[in-house]
């Protein structure tokens, strides 16, 4: 099996490959999440009226310790300087 994706062996096992020689490139990338409360919950958030605390503001930390963390959660994916994570929420 002649492969061409580079974390696959010609047997199709995974493998990790080496990144040494790799020039440093830019990179982006975006994550999106949907989550669902009802109209009373979503009310409570916005005017920060909820029982335990800024849910938004936990959110936000949340999302950015998680980007730090990428390599850790995403099999496969090599350690990488972040310079930058924005969470940003959009209310419907």
């Amino acid at each position: 099996m002649d492969n061409k994706l580079t974390h696959f062996d010609n047997s199709g096992n995974a493998r990790m490959v080496d990144v040494s020689e790799k020039n440093e490139t830019a990179r982006v990338a975006v994550a999106v999440s949907k989550i669902k409360v009802s109209r009373e919950t979503l009310e409570l958030i916005e005017n920060g009226k909820i029982g335990k605390g800024d849910v938004l503001g936990v959110a936000r930390i949340a999302g950015i310790m998680a980007s730090k963390q990428t390599s850790n959660l995403i099999p496969m994916c090599h350690p990488l300087m972040i310079t930058s994570c924005n969470v940003d929420f959009e209310i419907k």
